[in-house]
């Protein structure tokens, strides 16, 4: 059987556009405030998290490194969630469109440059986050609510591969 491999693309604006929002800044959202003593990018996504809405930090306990096998996805249904870097290193993102299962030949894998965030829409399948360096940190957002996760394993693993 022929496993399938993936490698990351460069995380961008218009490449995750099906999946959800790229944080980043954007000259078309900047405004200066604080009598321009701050520069503020405004509207960077779209959370959709229904009713309440949590803020947690996460670090990573245990590196990860590529190759890496994909054998697991999950998905919110009811709602969005972000990560934002706070460590300002790289980190990949895998994801696969909405659906009752996630398809193994729809997933996709980009690289945020470490000063990028994403926020997924609900139901976007996604890889459970990986840190590539033990203390890597997050701040997540998403909907406080315990029934928002769903898992399932993949029929067949892929290969999260490192860039050529």
């Amino acid at each position: 059987m022929n496993q399938r491999r993936l490698q990351a693309a460069p995380l961008t604006r218009e490449a995750f556009a099906p999946f959800g929002d790229v944080i980043e800044p954007d000259d078309a959202r900047h405004v200066e405030i604080n009598d321009a003593r701050f520069d503020r990018w405004v509207n960077l996504a779209e959370v959709d998290c229904g009713e309440r809405v949590k803020i947690d930090m996460i670090r990573c306990a245990n590196a990860s490194t590529l190759p890496f096998e994909i054998t697991l996805m999950e998905r919110h249904p009811h709602g969005s969630q972000a990560f934002v870097p706070l460590t300002g290193e790289a980190f990949t993102v895998v994801v696969a469109p909405s659906g009752d299962t996630p398809d193994p030949d729809a997933l996709c894998a980009f690289t945020s440059d470490g000063s990028q965030g994403i926020n997924m829409r609900p139901g976007i399948w996604h890889l459970p986050l990986i840190g590539f360096r033990v203390g890597q940190s997050f701040l997540v957002i998403d909907r406080d609510d315990p029934d928002n996760c769903d898992e399932v394993s993949l029929t067949e693993s892929v290969i999260l591969e490192a860039a050529p």
